[in-house]
């Protein structure tokens, strides 16, 4: 592919496109067609989705009407009570929950301190988003994660500015009601999957997620991504492998890897034949340093920067896990690397109405994708798959943290 093809991909992609939604499933669509207009076939595989419709939402300060958004997924409802602000997630400042509105510092919440506070008796949470700097007064839509809740009991959630939850302090309000009214129903969304054969009946799949939040365009979190698996594809496509590759687009990454959730859960039987998980999540900005997380044995991350070495392209490569679509791979007991070129929130911000086309590097882009094709080409062309099956203990023990397993060690 060459810089006018990458550009295309970008202005075809340039609108919000969130889960569940119509034009989610019109980006997957796209990415179908992109995949059969390099010859190479593929399809759409829907997965469900907790979706809502809005009704109605309010937050009143002492009286007073605060522009808001309630999460979806956090039933409805009304509820009043004294508001609480909460700084800190230990055991002190829980306890100070109870029967109070809380709060946060945050711009969602985890399960162990969702369920902390459900069992101290919050009444509801507040959380914050935004920067007072910027010139815009956004309030980014998020929604109550069905594995956060589990088997505790819903409570109303809603976001506000964080220049609004600097004033509630500040102003030392007391009193906070919040209203909601949702219709709750099961949506759908789409793991677009395309796969060129190998000799073998192995495979190495790549994957890459292409849904965005509520404000963003996503072309840097992660239509990149999703350019450099099309890029991927076009350069190995006709390419003779002993190992096959599987592309999976993952909708829905974006609410809690949904998308990958969902591919490994329904292809469970075919796991044992997956060498290798290539995860690509933001690439091509025009600054960033290049980064692998690799979720397997240690060996694969230095051989990584042995390549890098080689070809001359600077890579960070460690082993740990990264909060993206290879994690439900490496979970599953398959090797897995996350590769992306990570820039300063300044340069690329992401999550926002910043994320645009304009943060990428078409000539970046070719880069980062031809190193990654190459590793990729190696990996498939191997007489066998050098990277050992084996996780280690180390990131195992991350794995449980991040999927809330387990609670993190103090530090």
């Amino acid at each position: 592919m060459n810089i006018r093809q990458y550009q295309a991909i970008f202005d075809s992609t340039d609108f919000v496109h969130t889960s569940g939604t119509a034009e989610e499933k019109r980006v997957a669509e796209f990415l179908r067609q992109c995949c059969e207009d390099m010859g190479v076939s593929a399809h759409l595989e829907s997965f469900r989705v907790a979706m809502a419709d809005m009704e109605e939402c309010s937050v009143q300060a002492d009286g007073q009407e605060i522009p808001c958004k309630a999460f979806y997924g956090c039933g409805s409802g009304s509820v009043e009570g004294e508001l609480y602000y909460m700084p800190g997630q230990d055991p002190v400042s829980i306890a100070g929950a109870k029967d109070k509105i809380v709060l946060m510092d945050t711009q969602g919440i985890g399960f162990f301190a969702y369920q902390d506070l459900m069992k101290a008796g919050a009444k509801a949470i507040l959380f914050q988003y935004g920067n007072i700097h910027y010139p815009h007064q956004d309030i980014d839509q998020r929604d109550l994660r069905e594995h956060v809740v589990g088997e505790a009991r819903k409570v109303l959630c809603a976001m506000l500015h964080s220049s609004d939850a600097i004033r509630l302090v500040r102003d030392g309000v007391k009193r906070i009601r919040i209203t909601v009214r949702q219709r709750e129903y099961d949506g759908e969304s789409h793991n677009v999957i395309a796969e060129i054969p190998g000799k073998r009946d192995e495979f190495i799949t790549l994957s890459a997620h292409y849904d965005t939040t509520s404000l963003s365009h996503g072309a840097y979190d992660n239509m990149s991504g999703c350019a450099g698996l099309l890029g991927i594809m076009d350069a190995l496509k006709d390419q003779p492998l002993n190992y096959g590759l599987r592309f999976v687009f993952c909708g829905s990454e974006e609410r809690g890897l949904l998308g990958s959730k969902a591919y490994v859960r329904d292809h469970e039987a075919e796991l044992d034949q997956t060498a290798l998980n290539i995860n690509l999540d933001m690439i091509g900005t025009i600054m960033g340093k290049f980064i692998a997380r690799v979720s397997a044995e240690d060996r694969l991350a230095h051989y990584l920067a042995y390549m890098g070495a080689e070809t001359g392209f600077p890579v960070e490569a460690r082993t740990g896990v990264y909060s993206s679509d290879s994690t439900p791979f490496a979970d599953k007991g398959v090797p897995a690397v996350s590769m992306a070129r990570i820039a300063g929130g300044n340069v690329a911000p992401i999550h926002c109405r910043y994320d645009l086309k304009d943060v990428l590097s078409m000539e970046q882009m070719e880069r980062d994708v031809r190193f990654i094709a190459e590793f990729t080409k190696r990996m498939a062309c191997a007489a066998c798959c050098p990277v050992s099956r084996e996780i280690p203990e180390s990131v195992r023990k991350e794995l449980d943290e991040y999927l809330f397993r387990k609670r993190k060690a103090e530090k």
